[in-house]
């Protein structure tokens, strides 16, 4: 499945340009990828797709929770997690994500640029994987293809961290 998900990433260069899922498969199929990895792939890939229009991870506060300004125009709530505040992963999740899944996520936190809802979305899409216990090098393309279906081209330097090593993707 992750040939798959790096043949869409590589080829359409933004989610909005990616055809309908029908035609998706047909082009890959026609590109050479197996039946069951293509069902797989459109599977996940239709997840992604109601994850990222469900989500507007940039103002995280639910659209009825809202303040007025002084100008008496509805402001979204800032809902912005603690410096201090800790995500608890399930076993569930740290046994299919494991050690270095966890800590690059943790470090993609650190550097700033992965918001918590956005991390969510990743850690849903994972757990969607249909591997049992999913590799960093394919955790990498899990983020590049949230980041994806947000229309952001990550930051070259963390671009960089999800390309490295994995001849896979060359963007």
């Amino acid at each position: 499945m992750f040939d798959v998900l790096v043949f869409v990433y590589e080829h359409y260069w933004e989610a909005d340009a990616c055809p309908e899922l029908p035609l998706l498969g047909r082009r890959l199929t026609a590109a050479g990828f197996e039946g069951d990895e293509i069902e797989q792939a459109l599977h996940w890939l239709e997840g992604l797709d109601a994850a990222s229009k469900s989500a507007d991870f940039i103002d995280i506060a639910p659209k009825s929770n809202l303040n007025t300004s002084l100008s008496g125009q509805p402001q979204p709530l800032s809902i912005d997690p603690s410096p201090d505040s800790l995500r608890v992963y399930s076993q569930n999740e740290l046994y299919r994500l494991g050690v270095e899944c966890v800590g690059f996520l943790k470090f993609l936190e650190n550097a700033g640029v992965m918001p918590c809802a956005m991390r969510e979305i990743v850690l849903d899409r994972a757990m969607a994987s249909p591997v049992e216990e999913i590799a960093l090098d394919d955790f990498k393309i899990i983020i590049l293809m949230v980041y994806w279906s947000f229309g952001i081209e990550p930051d070259v330097l963390i671009l960089d961290e999800l390309c490295d090593d994995d001849d896979r993707v060359s963007h």
